[in-house]
């Protein structure tokens, strides 16, 4: 199978950009703490932002893991170890510098357990 590189060389030249979104239930492994960067969109000027550790549902203590970053009013929502949620996840690729790079965004998580 070629690699992502080879697939992608003949558009070298330019941003490949490739976007999938997914709905899963996962399991919260751990929540970064919450940083404000530079925003033009935001009425204040700053973007809240954090990173969440999530773990597929069922399967063994080695299953997929993902580590999404929030933005906005969910990354100020607090989620703890263990927490069962709902999550939104858009998964991007893109080039620079003719290095790919994924980004997992997570769009909207909701908490299942109580």
């Amino acid at each position: 199978m070629p690699s992502l590189a080879a697939i992608f060389e003949p558009l070298s030249h330019e941003v490949v950009k490739k976007i999938k979104m997914k709905t899963e239930m996962l399991r919260v492994v751990s929540q970064g703490v919450v940083t404000y960067v530079p925003s033009s969109k935001e009425a204040n000027g700053q973007l809240a932002k954090c990173d969440i550790r999530l773990k597929m549902l069922g399967g063994s203590k080695f299953g997929d893991e993902f580590i999404a970053t929030l933005f906005g009013n969910l990354a100020q929502c607090r989620f703890y170890e263990g927490d069962v949620v709902a999550a939104v996840l858009r998964f991007s690729v893109h080039e620079v510098n003719g290095c790919l790079y994924q980004d997992v965004v997570c769009n909207d998580m909701v908490k299942l357990n109580q």
